[in-house]
């Protein structure tokens, strides 16, 4: 975008369940924050559509002759090579042109990167990890993913794939993955990988937050359920920390909100990490779970 002035900012959050839409001013206020459910079910046709009205129904609300980026974040990256999304949870973007069907649809370009990366941005920006150097967010939602920003800039790598720990294998015995893997850390510890590990052993299917309300109510299978959920967090994540030794972890993400992550779930990263006394801070967010519209909204073109 070639112009002087300060742009207004639209970011799209896309997640598996649920999309956000922000418009931040100028100056960085808020004019418009919108959610809806994503259309998953509706296939690829139908999210590039949604996306594309959410961006449609912001841009009345800019300033007559301001000029405007758009920026989007999703659950997967795009190739550098191909221009095609991969790594996705939400699997029927994967193979999609998604960043030139959006820009057709709108006749603009959008900027586009991962959400773990938008939501790190985020939160080193203004968020939690603001000030530190490097800063491990993790994102935990219907999938698992986390991005690194180092020194005030968030690292992409040249596959554009630094960060995404949610594919670890880290089970090889474990459950199958639409990656191609088996028990990757998104099959441990995102909130569809709970659900369908409580639905293999008990027969049934039970939503996360059902799980863990069970589990405070002392349901059996229910606190089964969520107790391992808790140990393959603190593995999961305490093999990152050994890894990258960051200044702080941030979480995101729907499942942030469990309290037990920062009890119970720092116990057995205690537990398990590479050092007898952690003193890696594991933060919640201080943005909210859909922390990476902001993110989304600064990558925007």
């Amino acid at each position: 975008m070639a112009t002087g002035r300060s742009p207004f900012r639209i970011g799209i959050d896309l997640g598996g369940t649920k999309t956000e839409a922000l418009l931040l001013d100028p100056d960085g206020g808020v004019v418009l924050r919108e959610r809806r459910g994503t259309p998953l079910c509706h296939g690829y046709e139908a999210i590039v559509t949604s996306v594309a009205h959410m961006v449609r129904s912001a841009l009345p609300r800019v300033m007559h002759g301001a000029p405007v980026t758009v920026g989007i974040g999703i659950p997967g990256s795009v190739d550098p090579v191909t221009g095609l999304v991969r790594n996705a949870n939400s699997t029927c973007l994967i193979g999609r042109p998604f960043q030139a069907d959006l820009e057709e649809e709108l006749g603009r370009p959008v900027g586009m990167r991962n959400d773990a990366d938008c939501f790190t941005l985020a939160e080193c920006r203004l968020g939690a990890g603001r000030g530190q150097g490097l800063v491990f967010g993790v994102i935990m939602g219907t999938g698992c993913g986390g991005g690194i920003c180092i020194d005030g800039v968030v690292r992409e790598g040249p596959q554009r794939i630094a960060g995404e720990w949610g594919h670890f294998s880290v089970d090889p015995l474990g459950a199958d993955c639409y990656c191609g893997n088996r028990g990757c850390v998104e099959t441990k510890i995102s909130g569809s990988g709970v659900e369908a590990a409580f639905a293999r052993t008990y027969g049934e299917r039970l939503s996360m937050d059902r799980i863990v309300a069970g589990s405070r109510e002392g349901e059996p299978r229910c606190r089964e359920t969520f107790e391992q959920f808790l140990d393959d967090f603190g593995r999961c994540l305490a093999g990152a920390i050994s890894l990258l030794d960051p200044d702080v972890v941030v979480l995101g993400g729907g499942l942030s909100n469990i309290d037990e992550l920062y009890t119970t779930g720092i116990e057995r990263v205690r537990r398990y990490v590479f050092h007898d006394k952690l003193t890696t801070p594991i933060l919640k967010n201080s943005l909210g779970d859909s922390a990476g519209v902001f993110g989304a909204a600064w990558i925007g073109v």
